[in-house]
């Protein structure tokens, strides 16, 4: 599999664990300590850093350091919209669109030459 293909997997998975410790003890947790939700979410983002290390370690052999960093952004939009949407429960927005439509900016910039 090429590296490229390997990271954005990886990181792909990384972001879900990430997006989930970062955000689902809003909905979970609200009525919980503080604390209760910081330990939950730290418990999930080891998860995170078991993809996300190796994945940074596979793609930083086939990217720039700044291609992998547009690309971590890349799936964060991808993840995070879903995310909001069906788990969170709030309204998908034309912003979310123009955020995207950013970031197509950035990976054009930072894609366009070879690393």
């Amino acid at each position: 599999m090429p590296p490229a293909l390997l990271a954005t997997l990886l990181l792909l998975g990384s972001n879900v664990f990430m997006t989930f410790a970062w955000y689902a003890h809003l909905r979970n947790l609200a009525d919980r300590p503080w604390y209760l939700a910081a330990l939950l979410s730290w418990g999930i983002a080891f998860f995170e850093y078991l993809l996300q290390v190796p994945g940074n370690r596979v793609g930083y052999r086939a990217l720039s350091l700044a291609q992998l960093k547009i690309l971590q952004e890349v799936i964060t939009l991808a993840v995070f919209v879903p995310f909001a949407v069906l788990y969170m429960h709030r309204p998908l927005r034309l912003d979310y669109l123009w955020a995207g439509l950013c970031i197509l900016g950035a990976v054009y910039f930072l894609f366009r030459a070879p690393a």
